[in-house]
């Protein structure tokens, strides 16, 4: 059964519409004072608006931006329109176009951080950690681009339940409810008339034509999340790269762990687990300088992972120790260049004399695919302890 939809407002341009208009701006204000007070620096890193035409309705825009017309309560609430549908929109009117954007990791930040930031709160972290399906005990993968919901603005009219706030922006379950509730630290079931309720939307997308749209507005300044997508298709891989080594199979290993370096964009854990198993499959195939540098990579993001030993060849340990010394030496010759009035190592690359100059480690490289042996290598077998996953 579909959905019924509200009365269309059509765009007019009499002289109630103006008086509307006026009204609404003046409300505009009072959202942003409302939003202040309730200490959320909710944000804004690109605003998009769209100039109501004639013949235009808000589920007609609703329509055009997010490919669904029942997004219409969604710009109601936003731009502080007549939530019964009294009033008309106007030819003219500029409607906010709220959607979420996207952050990308750095090292050192934490959820409760990215809170403040966003939300203007760091109780406000479960809503980030939700959205992107994360552990709220382990701080935010660095390198990965996650989802920031939209936090909706909706003012409560007489006594307005709680349930019906979060029915009408995205489905009203109880898990739902007391989301919206926490969000806003709230207990009561209904709110007050003129309060303001923030409601996190994480599916708030725009459409294609949506962000065709946007960006002609606003060039480079339209949240994708490609970078995300493309890490959740990585993600989605790597149980399959495990599968590979687990049996044997360690030309596809290496092929598929290629491809996904190959792809860039990796997050931290990513990369651990990807050079994890493309250096057991290497050291299988005999190729154990390759397989070095493959853990090189590893520790780079990780240095503190290990191996189990109980689990993992003695042959695989050995090329893993080793890693490690050459690793520390190398971070130790740029120590020493970095040092005034110190002369360069001669063990030490071109690569990382340059870079020993300028204060930063030496860039690694990924090891190249080696050509697949006609013969079957024997199983290596490994274990690993770590947040590489």
């Amino acid at each position: 059964m579909k959905t019924a939809l509200p009365p269309a407002r059509h765009a007019t341009t009499s002289w109630p519409a103006r008086v509307t208009h006026a009204l609404w701006l003046v409300l505009s204000l009072a959202l942003c004072l409302g939003t202040v007070l309730l200490g959320g620096r909710v944000h804004a890193d690109a605003t998009f608006v769209h100039m109501v035409r004639p013949g235009e309705t808000l589920a007609s825009i609703a329509e055009l931006y997010y490919g669904d017309p029942r997004r219409e309560s969604v710009l109601v609430a936003e731009n502080g329109l007549a939530s019964e549908g009294g009033a008309s929109i106007v030819v003219g009117l500029k409607l906010v176009i709220p959607t979420v954007s996207y952050h990308r990791v750095a090292e050192g930040e934490t959820w409760s951080g990215l809170a403040e930031r966003y939300y203007g709160d760091s109780r406000r972290a479960f809503a980030l950690v939700e959205a992107n399906s994360q552990n709220a005990g382990k701080p935010p993968d660095v390198g990965a681009e996650i989802l920031v919901p939209y936090p909706l603005r909706h003012v409560a009219t007489q006594h307005d339940a709680m349930r019906q706030i979060a029915k009408d922006c995205f489905g009203g379950s109880q898990k739902e409810l007391a989301s919206v509730r926490r969000f806003n630290f709230m207990k009561p079931s209904r709110t007050e008339r003129g309060e303001i309720v923030l409601v996190p939307l994480p599916n708030l997308l725009l459409s294609p034509q949506g962000r065709h749209l946007a960006e002609a507005q606003l060039p480079g300044a339209v949240p994708q999340g490609e970078t995300r997508d493309k890490q959740l298709r990585i993600r989605d891989e790597l149980p399959l790269l495990h599968e590979h080594v687990q049996h044997g199979r360690y030309v596809e290993a290496v092929g598929l762990a290629n491809r996904l370096i190959g792809m860039g964009d990796l997050t931290g854990n990513q990369v651990v687990t990807i050079d994890r198993e493309l250096g057991i499959a290497l050291i299988a195939l005999d190729r154990e300088d390759l397989a070095s540098d493959a853990f090189k990579m590893m520790l780079e993001k990780q240095p503190d992972l290990e191996l189990g030993i109980g689990a993992t060849s003695p042959k695989v340990l050995r090329v893993l120790e080793n890693a490690k010394k050459s690793l520390a030496e190398t971070h130790a010759a740029v120590n020493t260049i970095a040092a005034p009035g110190v002369a360069a190592s001669p063990k030490l690359s071109a690569a990382g004399t340059n870079a020993a100059a300028s204060g930063q480690k030496p860039a690694a490289a990924h090891p190249t695919l080696p050509a697949a042996k006609p013969s079957a290598p024997a199983k290596v077998s490994t274990a690993a302890k770590g947040n590489g996953h």
